[in-house]
C-alpha cells in the first residue's frame, strides 16, 4: 500500500499520452453523468460527414437576423439588431462579442461537450483601456444547456452541450432560450434544457449565511489575536521577573541557584490559576501553532507508524478526487476510458480502502487509550456506583468527541454551502453537486451524525459520510469498552459483542450485494452508494479489527516477540493481501458471487493487513517500512488530516469550477493538480485547526470532566 501512490505517479508520468475524452459516472464532479454514460462508444457506426458539418454550423450568430421577432423585450431586440448589424459590417466590438461566444470546435468523438467561448473576454469588452472600440451597450455572458440528438448512423447517444453566448445584458434568459429555439434542426433534434446568466443574481456579501460565517470567523480570529498578544506579554513579564529574581538570589545566596529558580518558576506559574486568563489563552495562535507543527510525538508512547498511514491515506483520497475533478471539466473525456483500461489505474479506482485505514486507526487508538487510562478504575467500585460512573464516563466521552470534532465540521459545512452557491452562480459549468440546496434543508442531519442513513440525493457534503460512520462507531465502541472494563465476565460479553457485530457486518453486506447483483469493477467505484458504500454495516469491520488490536497491544504492553520466519511470512501475507485487494479486480471486474465476497470481506482483510503493519512496526520488526512511516515529517501533517479531509473537496470545487473554460486533460496536468490540491488542502486545514479544532481541544482540557 505504501508504494501504491508512488507507483501510480511514476506510471502516469511515464505513460502520459495526449489522448482525449471519457464517458462514465463520477459521483462528485461529473456534470451530466446520465447523458455522458453512452456518449463515446467503441462501436460507433460509420460517420456521416454532413452531420459534422451541421455541428460546425450550429448557432452561428451571423444567421440570427431573421429570428429577432421572437424576442419579446424591446431593449434586447434593439441591441441585438445593433449587434448583428455591427457583425455584418465588420465592427471590431461585434467581432469580439462573436469571438467570445462558443461554437462547435472539434473533438466530438472524444467527448467534447463544452462549446463555451470565453466569459472573461465577454466581460472585458466594456474596458476602454484594453479595447479600441467598446459595444454601445453592456454585454453579459450566458450558458445554455442544449440536448442534441443525432441520426443513428452517426451516434445513438444524446449529447448535452454547454454553449456559451456573449449577448446584450438587456436580454433575459427567456429571450436567449427563444433565440436558440429558432435554430433549424435539419436532421438533428435539439432541446434547450436550460439557460443561465453567468454570473447570476447571487450576491455573496448579502448572503445571511456568509455574514454569519464571516462574523463568527472574525470574532474567533479577534480572540486569537488578543490571546496571542496576551501570551507574549505574559512571557515577557515572566522572563523579566525570572531574570530579576535570579540576580537577587545570586546576590544573597550564590550556592542555592536551583532552589531559587524553582521558587521563581512556581511564582511565575501563578497565572495558571487564573481561570478567565486560561480560558482566553486556549485561543493563542502561538501555543496552538507550536503544538500543531511540532515534530515530536505526544504522548511519548504513541505508535509512530500511524502518522505515515494517516498522511498516505488522505493523500490517496485526494488523488482519486483529483481525477474525478479533472474528468468533470475535461473536453477530452475519452481519456478516462483509456486510463481505466490500464492495470495501475486500480490504485485510484480502489481508493475506498484508504478510508478503511482511518476506521482501523480510530478503533485501535480509542481502545488502546481507553484501557491504558481506565483499566484500574471502574472495576474496583461497588456495582451501583460503577454503573453510575459508567454512564458519566459514556456521556463524557461523547461530549469530548462532539466538542472536538463539531466546531470545525459545522464551520466547513457552512463554508461549503456558501461556496457551492457562489460556484453555481459564477461558473460556466453546471456542477452536479447541489449542496447549496441540500445543506440548507438537511444540515441538521450532519450535526446529529445521521446523514448516512438518507439517500445520496439529499446529502450535504457527500464526503461527510466518513465522519458520520466514524462517530457512530465511536458510540458503539464506547459502550462496549465501558462494559469490558468492569471485569473478566463483562469483558467476555464485550468480546462476544464485537464478534457478533463483525459477523453481522459480513453477512448483511454479502446479502445486499447478492440482492442487487453488485459487480466490483474499476469503472464503477461508487456502485450501490445508497445501499452499501456509505453504510455502517459495510464499514464497521476495520473499526472492530482496530479495537481488537488495540486490546491486544494493551495486554502485551505494546511489544510482541516474533521469530524471523513469522516476521517474513507476516510481511509477505500483509503486502500480498493489500496488493490483491487494490489490484485484483482486473479489466472487467468480478462476477456477482465473487464481488459479494470481495465487498463483504475485503474491508476487514484490509484492516487485518494494517494490524500486522502496526504490530510489526511498533514491536521493532518494521525495518524500512517503519523508518518511512515513522518519519517526523509526517507528525505535523498527521494532525491536519481531519481538516484536510473536510476541506479538500471544497478546494477542488473552487479551483475547477472557477475556470473560464474546459481543460485539455493530460496525465501530467492531473498529477500537477493533485500536488496543488494536497498543498492547498493541508494549508487550509492548518488554519481551520488553528482557529477551531485546537481551541476546542484546549477548552476541554481546562474544564473539569471525566472524559478520557
Amino acid at each position: 500500500m505504501f508504494f501504491s501512490l508512488a507507483v501510480t505517479c511514476c506510471w502516469l508520468l511515464v505513460r502520459s499520452v495526449d489522448v482525449h475524452g471519457s464517458s462514465g459516472e463520477t459521483r462528485i464532479f461529473d456534470e451530466e453523468k446520465d447523458l455522458h454514460s453512452s456518449s463515446v462508444n467503441s462501436d460507433l457506426k460509420v460517420m456521416t460527414p454532413s452531420q459534422l458539418q451541421m455541428l460546425a454550423g450550429l448557432y452561428d450568430q451571423h444567421q440570427w437576423s431573421g429570428r429577432l421577432h421572437v424576442v419579446e423585450g424591446f431593449p434586447c431586440r434593439k441591441e441585438m439588431k445593433n449587434y448583428l448589424w455591427g457583425l455584418r459590417n465588420g465592427s471590431i466590438w461585434a467581432a469580439k462579442m462573436y469571438d467570445a461566444s462558443g461554437r462547435y470546435n472539434g473533438q466530438f468523438f472524444v467527448g467534447n461537450d463544452f462549446w463555451l467561448g470565453s466569459s472573461v473576454l465577454c466581460s472585458e469588452l466594456q474596458n476602454s483601456d484594453t479595447n479600441v472600440e467598446i459595444p454601445p451597450f453592456s454585454t453579459h455572458y450566458f450558458v445554455a444547456k442544449v440536448r442534441i440528438g443525432f441520426d443513428s448512423n452517426f451516434t445513438s447517444a444524446v449529447r448535452q452541450v454547454h454553449l456559451g453566448l456573449c449577448l446584450p445584458e438587456s436580454c433575459t434568459v427567456q429571450d436567449v432560450r427563444k433565440l436558440l429555439s429558432e435554430e433549424p434542426a435539419n436532421t438533428l433534434s435539439m432541446d434547450i434544457a436550460g439557460v443561465k446568466r453567468v454570473p447570476g443574481s447571487y450576491n455573496l456579501l448579502r448572503d445571511p449565511k456568509f455574514e454569519i460565517i464571516g462574523i463568527s470567523a472574525s470574532i474567533t480570529v479577534l480572540l486569537i489575536i488578543v490571546a496571542s498578544v496576551v501570551e507574549i506579554l505574559i512571557k515577557r513579564k515572566r522572563n523579566k521577573r525570572l531574570h530579576l529574581k535570579v540576580v537577587d538570589s545570586e546576590r544573597h545566596s550564590p550556592m542555592d541557584h536551583s532552589l531559587s529558580k524553582e521558587h521563581i518558576i512556581g511564582k511565575a506559574d501563578e497565572d495558571k490559576t487564573n481561570f478567565p486568563l486560561r480560558l482566553l489563552l486556549v485561543f493563542s495562535a502561538i501555543t496552538n501553532s507550536n503544538k500543531i507543527l511540532s515534530i515530536e510525538n505526544k504522548p511519548k508512547d504513541s505508535i509512530t507508524c500511524l502518522n505515515g498511514l494517516r498522511v498516505i491515506s488522505i493523500s490517496w483520497i485526494i488523488l482519486v478526487h483529483t481525477y474525478l475533478e479533472v474528468f468533470g471539466v475535461a473536453k477530452n473525456k475519452f481519456l478516462r476510458t483509456l486510463i481505466e483500461r490500464n492495470f495501475t489505474y486500480q490504485t485510484i479506482a480502489n481508493a475506498t480502502f484508504s478510508v478503511d485505514t482511518f476506521f482501523f486507526i480510530s478503533g485501535f487508538l480509542l481502545t488502546l487509550g481507553f484501557f491504558r487510562n481506565e483499566s484500574n478504575k471502574l472495576n474496583k467500585e461497588p456495582f451501583t456506583k460503577s454503573i453510575i460512573q459508567c454512564l458519566i464516563k459514556f456521556m463524557a466521552m461523547l461530549c469530548y468527541r462532539f466538542v472536538r470534532l463539531t466546531p470545525p465540521y459545522l464551520f466547513v459545512l457552512g463554508v461549503n454551502e456558501v461556496v457551492m452557491r457562489y460556484v453555481h452562480n459564477n461558473s460556466v459549468f453546471t456542477p452536479a453537486v447541489i449542496d447549496h440546496i441540500t445543506c440548507e434543508k438537511y444540515w441538521w442531519r450532519n450535526a446529529l451524525y445521521i446523514n448516512n442513513f438518507f439517500p445520496q440525493a439529499e446529502f450535504c457534503m457527500l464526503w461527510s459520510w466518513y465522519i458520520t460512520n466514524d462517530s457512530q462507531f465511536f458510540v458503539i465502541a464506547s459502550i462496549i469498552l465501558i462494559v469490558a472494563i468492569r471485569g473478566k465476565k463483562p469483558l467476555k460479553y464485550a468480546v462476544g459483542a464485537v464478534g457478533i457485530l463483525l459477523v453481522t457486518s459480513w453477512t448483511s453486506t454479502f446479502v445486499i450485494a447478492i440482492r442487487y447483483n453488485y459487480v466490483a469493477r474499476v469503472q464503477e467505484p461508487f456502485a450501490l452508494f445508497d445501499e452499501l458504500y456509505d453504510k455502517p454495516w459495510l464499514r464497521i469491520g476495520p473499526y472492530l479489527i482496530g479495537m481488537i488490536m488495540g486490546y491486544v497491544m494493551f495486554r502485551l504492553k505494546g511489544k510482541i516477540m516474533l521469530t524471523p520466519p513469522v516476521v517474513v511470512i507476516g510481511w509477505a501475507l500483509s503486502l500480498l493481501c493489500l496488493s490483491s485487494l487494490v489490484y485484483g479486480l482486473g479489466k472487467h471486474g468480478l462476477v456477482v458471487p465473487a464481488s459479494a465476497f470481495y465487498v463483504a470481506l475485503g474491508h476487514t482483510a484490509w484492516a487485518l493487513s494494517l494490524a500486522w503493519i502496526t504490530v510489526a512496526c511498533s514491536s521493532g520488526y518494521g525495518g524500512p517500512f517503519n523508518v518511512f512511516l515513522s518519519c517526523k515529517f509526517f507528525v505535523p501533517l498527521s494532525r491536519l488530516t481531519y481538516g484536510a479531509y473536510l476541506v479538500h473537496p471544497i478546494v477542488m470545487f473552487l479551483t475547477s469550477f472557477s475556470l473560464d473554460g474546459s481543460l485539455q486533460i493530460h496525465q501530467i496536468i492531473a498529477i500537477v493538480i493533485f500536488f496543488g490540491n494536497v498543498v492547498l488542502s493541508f494549508g487550509i486545514a492548518f488554519v481551520v485547526s488553528l482557529v477551531f479544532e485546537a481551541p476546542a481541544i484546549n477548552l476541554i482540557k481546562i474544564i473539569p470532566s471525566g472524559s478520557g
